[in-house]
């Protein structure tokens, strides 16, 4: 209904409507009741000019030529740049385009220039001054004085409208000029809400919106490494508006929080800036500070800043509300030092700044303002109507910009001139279609131009703006989005300047080696809730604030398998250094030069020496009374027994592989068989031979050598049997053991290659052999009454106590220490010396007195006189009356002639056999002398 409403069709209707407008738009805005402002002449008599430029075809033109006055007051100081400049740059536009013979030919351009003061309310009431030629005035009822009726000064038809600067200024303006149906295009105002083609169908703009803006400063964030930052914006549309869209990438990007969300209120109350800046302080890990904030607002927070002594804490990261303007950081450079700007992408006007730089007072007087600005440029006073108080210097107008005032082109020309130019195209492409051929304005567009097709118009052009860069518009009137990304730099000359960082062109190019900071360090400042993990650390997020988190170390066998999580390593495998990944857990073994291995091979390669050694004196002494009485044939066993014993120390060192292991298994308790089974069967005979005198003269069965041979081995068969058993049930090989030494830390921890052999396993293998062993002992046991000149029963026994505390020992070692790291080095060493110390036992205690007499007493080596067996016994069991007789024997006389007499006995027994005739058991031996 609102579009199809025709403005012309009654004087009352439109009377009422701009009552309507005028009412609605400034008393039910959030403070307009205190802050609207009578357009009355006489309330406001500073700030009620305007400029107003003759032309066939008359443009408005909105700036904020004023900044927002204070306590009530509608308009405070001068803008120079912002205002003057860019009011400037639209009728210096226009004086190009009237020179123009191509762009609308024989048609003059004029204008209608308000002042905003920076302030949407204000700006309402005055942009009602566009909109009065579409409004009749009923004067029926009113009669001048002379009863004549009243005649009305005829006001300015606008056609379109440049501006305004501010998003909410523009957002209140549009709502008014879309009602009339009059196009607006803006040089500035980049609110996402003037998108809304629905609501502002009548609003062009020749800068980006601020979603391409606040994509822009995201990435700028995320290239610098931020991800937790806070927002400030002035109350309103840009400001409000901005921040949203920066917020809701934030959202759907991911990987940027937003700590803190503040607001500058339109009418701050004192000391609201300094509250602020204690707001930002709260969250002091987020430095970086998202600004979306007219300049006014920008200047009082830094000063705030400034005055809090927070110089070089804030990041900032301003719109291009703050751009590359001089005016907000004016005062306050060391504060404002490393801000990040950006700016739609421009170019500096040359003949712009040709044409001001030659404005003069005398030159210049359709500009209503410059009066005012030549006092705040050149800080001097025009007589005594001059706008600025106090005993200033007197202007003499012979000042000149650029010369004696500093002088920089405000970032905002540029797309004032594109703006005046588009809509000089749209009306130069309108003229073309209505009025071909016809020289100046035809009657179709001299008596009304029609805002919708003019809107068309507009959304078509297509041509290179002031700056060289094109000028289009899309569906929704928004210019695409090109940005200049700027930083405030102090140079080492203490020059501080705007300097181009890098550019947007719906992708960040930032050239961070040519940022600077106030620190003077180049790596970049950080603004994060949280310092990154180091590797090897998960992520455990705060809740609800997933920028902010607590990291926590991968540990034990775990790694870092992704920025939130930890796994456990396979069982086979330990974190890497930097517990990112799994590495193969070293595997080890025991090796030769380890002192685990040089003590047990030292002490095997002494005791194969010595057996050796032994060995070779029995065999060459084979038929000497000595070797001859100590049982030759179990002598043999019996030192091959221990020879094994020493030998298997080197299987046991020696690198696990399926032959080692079958040889160990063999072997392991085959040295220890062969010992004690022999001498299980000494101690057996010695026992039977004694228990069987004490009952008769007749010697036992089975004492001959063959005989103990038999016996011997056929203990020895059984655990042969029982290894080849095991190796039918569970055959020999090798298993790398990742349990063994898995310590709690990880780097410290090896997989142990060995044979698979298990503890039960061992002791099976040993078991039978310690069987024979306790036996043994038993049978010493039984024979320690036996007289030591009589037997080897003694000698033995000691062997066999001294071997049972050996391996009484090696037991609690053995298995106490199942659980160490170091399982395989100490299970091993034992059991190896425990071999060798039982061998070197037997050795010592049984051999080595032979060896002795063998070889350095040989006159105690000869021959003695035969006796039968029944005067042995009877002689043995009267040992307490042969002690004087026996103590002037050699060590084995008498078991030399016990032996001799059984061997006698056997040999007449089979001489029997042969002969068929019976002898006795004994016979007679040459008588040795003694000694």
């Amino acid at each position: 209904m609102e579009r199809q409403w025709k403005p012309r069709s009654s004087p009352q209707s439109r009377s009422f409507i701009l009552l309507f407008v005028a009412i609605s738009y400034t008393a039910l805005l959030p403070g307009a009741s205190s802050q609207r402002v009578p357009t009355d002449p006489q309330a406001a008599p500073e700030y009620a000019h305007s400029i107003r430029l003759d032309g066939d075809i008359i443009l408005g033109g909105l700036f904020p030529i004023h900044s927002r006055g204070d306590r009530g007051t509608p308009c405070g100081e001068l803008k120079k740049e912002k205002g003057i400049h860019r009011l400037e740059a639209m009728m210096f536009a226009i004086d190009l385009i009237n020179k123009d013979p191509e762009l609308l030919p024989n048609i003059t351009l004029g204008a209608r220039i308000l002042d905003t003061c920076s302030r949407d309310t204000y700006a309402l009431e005055q942009s009602l001054t566009f909109v009065q030629a579409l409004i009749e005035r009923d004067g029926s009822d009113v009669r001048c004085a002379n009863g004549d009726p009243p005649i009305f000064t005829k006001p300015d038809k606008i056609v379109g409208v440049i501006g305004a600067a501010s998003s909410s200024v523009s957002i209140m303006v549009a709502n008014i000029l879309r009602l009339f149906k009059i196009p607006q295009i803006s040089y500035a105002s980049t609110a996402p809400e003037l998108s809304d083609n629905t609501r502002y169908d009548f609003f062009s703009r020749v800068v980006p919106p601020d979603s391409y803006q606040a994509q822009t400063m995201m990435d700028i964030v995320t290239a610098m490494e931020w991800n937790y930052v806070s927002t400030l914006a002035s109350e309103g549309n840009y400001g409000e508006s901005g921040v949203e869209a920066f917020i809701q990438i934030s959202r759907e990007t991911g990987g940027v929080c937003i700590a803190q969300s503040l607001k500058i209120p339109r009418e701050p109350r004192p000391g609201e800036f300094d509250k602020i800046i204690r707001r930002l302080l709260e969250t002091s890990n987020a430095r970086a500070v998202i600004m979306f904030a007219n300049e006014d607002d920008i200047r009082r927070v830094l000063d705030a800043a400034k005055r809090n002594n927070q110089t070089g804490h804030f990041l900032w990261v301003g719109s291009d509300s703050w751009g590359s303007k001089i005016s907000p950081v004016i005062g306050q450079e060391k504060v404002a030092e490393g801000a990040i700007t950006i700016l739609p992408k421009r170019a500096s006007v040359d003949a712009f700044d040709r044409y001001f730089r030659s404005r003069s007072l005398s030159n210049n007087r359709r500009n209503v303002w410059f009066a005012e600005f030549w006092e705040e440029n050149f800080n001097c006073k025009l007589g005594m109507h001059g706008k600025r108080p106090g005993s200033l210097k007197k202007c003499t107008g012979l000042e000149k910009v650029g010369r004696d005032s500093s002088y920089e082109q405000e970032g905002k020309v540029q797309f004032v001139m594109d703006a005046v130019y588009a809509m000089a195209h749209a009306l130069h492409r309108m003229h073309r279609e209505f009025c071909f051929g016809y020289p100046g304005l035809c009657p179709r567009m001299a008596n009304s131009i029609d805002g919708k097709e003019l809107l068309s118009h507009i959304r078509a052009v297509n041509f290179n703006g002031s700056a060289g860069t094109p000028v289009v518009f899309n569906e929704n009137g928004d210019a695409p989005g090109r940005y200049d990304i700027f930083q405030y730099q102090i140079t080492n000359r203490s020059i501080a300047e705007y300097r181009v960082i890098g550019s947007w062109t719906n992708k960040l190019h930032l050239k961070v080696e040519a940022m600077r900071w106030r620190t003077g360090d180049p790596t970049l400042p950080s603004s994060v809730c949280s310092v990154p993990c180091r590797a090897g650390e998960r992520k455990k997020v705060v809740k609800g604030v997933p920028c902010c988190w607590h990291c926590e170390r991968c540990d034990g066998y775990h790694f870092q398998a992704s920025e939130f999580t930890c796994e456990l390593c396979p069982y086979e495998m330990r974190p890497d250094a930097n517990r990112t990944g799994c590495v193969p857990i070293p595997i080890i073994k025991l090796e030769w030069h380890s002192p685990w291995a040089v003590v047990p091979v030292f002490l095997s390669m002494l005791g194969i020496i010595a057996t050796s050694f032994v060995i070779v004196t029995f065999v060459r002494y084979n038929d000497t009374p000595i070797v001859r009485a100590s049982d030759r044939e179990m002598s043999y066993v019996l030192l091959t027994g221990i020879f094994l014993c020493y030998a298997i120390t080197f299987l046991m060192i020696s690198t696990p592989d399926v032959g080692v292991c079958s040889f160990r298994r063999i072997f392991l308790g085959l040295g220890m068989c062969f010992s004690y089974a022999a001498l299980l069967t000494k101690t057996n005979r010695i026992h039977r031979i004694f228990e069987q005198g004490k009952k008769s003269v007749t010697a036992p069965r089975f004492i001959s050598p063959a005989s103990q041979l038999v016996i011997t081995f056929s203990l020895i068969s059984v655990q042969l049997l029982g290894v080849f058993v095991w190796f039918a049930t569970d055959p020999p090989h090798t298993v790398v053991d990742f349990g063994e030494q898995r310590t709690q830390d990880p780097m410290l921890a090896r997989g142990v290659l060995k044979c698979d052999i298990s503890d039960l396993s061992l002791i099976c293998s040993l078991g039978y052999s310690i069987l024979l062993m306790v036996t043994c002992t038993v049978y010493a046991i039984k024979t320690r009454g036996v007289p030591e000149k009589f037997n080897e029963a003694k000698p033995i026994g000691f062997t066999m106590y001294t071997t049972c505390i050996i391996w009484l020992a090696f037991i609690p070692i053995f298995f106490g220490t199942s659980q160490s790291a170091e399982r395989m080095y100490i299970q091993t060493t034992t059991l190896t010396i425990s071999l060798s110390l039982s061998a070197s036992v037997s050795l010592g205690m049984l051999y080595m007195p032979k060896v002795y007499i063998i070889l350095f007493r040989p006159d105690q080596n000869v021959p003695k006189r035969k006796r039968s067996f029944k005067a042995i016994v009877t002689a043995a069991t009267m040992s307490g009356k042969l002690t004087q007789k026996g103590g002037d024997r050699p060590n084995g006389e008498v078991k030399t002639e016990l032996c001799e007499s059984m061997e006698t006995n056997s040999e007449n027994k089979r001489g029997k056999k042969r002969r068929k005739k019976s002898r006795k058991a004994h016979g007679d031996i040459e008588q040795v002398p003694r000694s």
